[in-house]
């Protein structure tokens, strides 16, 4: 995962510039860097007034970062199928904030307890997956959702298992992210 200072500011270009593009408005092409073209994996989220509007990503590094970044804040701002594409008026109050996507460490949690003794509240983003189900909350959502227990409530809810269960062979992963924010 390349980091330095100057990499905030350029994902955020990045992830703006292609937005504007998809909303058929000029903005400035930012500039390159070589940490755009090492393998690199973020998620790209969309807030107004403080409110999700649009969060797409990967969590794997799987192409290179510049892509990965663009890629991703395109479909957090037109393919979030929770929502209706972004328009050019909302575009004025939209905040932007890009997750940089730490390696993964998983462990199977035979009970909720071990996955909680297991896990950092406020730290960790959190993956899990049980029976081909699969869903992922990013360490900022602690502060939404700030005990353990219902954060991995919500988090089974959001894959499609029962939240009030935890089955024996859970799979949790956990992971960091850098986060850059920019309005």
């Amino acid at each position: 995962m390349p980091t330095d200072t100057a990499l905030g500011p350029l994902l955020i270009a990045h992830a703006r510039h292609a937005i504007a593009q998809g909303l058929g408005l000029d903005s400035e092409v930012p500039p390159d860097a070589p940490a755009l073209h090492e393998q690199g994996a973020v998620f790209v989220t969309l807030t107004q007034d403080d409110r999700l509007r649009g969060c797409i990503g990967s969590l794997v590094a799987y192409r290179p970062l510049g892509e990965d970044v663009r890629a991703n804040a395109f479909a957090a701002a037109f393919r979030d199928p929770r929502f209706a594409p972004l328009t050019a008026h909302e575009w004025a109050g939209t905040d932007l904030e890009v997750s940089l996507i730490g390696p993964t460490e998983w462990r199977v949690c035979a009970s909720e307890a071990e996955a909680i003794a297991w896990l950092r509240p406020g730290v960790d983003g959190v993956i899990l997956e049980h029976a081909g189900l699969r869903a992922t909350f990013l360490p900022q959502v602690w502060s939404s959702l700030p005990t353990s227990a219902l954060f991995l409530y919500e988090l089974r809810r959001k894959a499609g298992m029962r939240g009030d269960r935890w089955p024996a062979d859970m799979r949790v992963g956990r992971y960091q992210v850098e986060k850059y924010h920019g309005a």
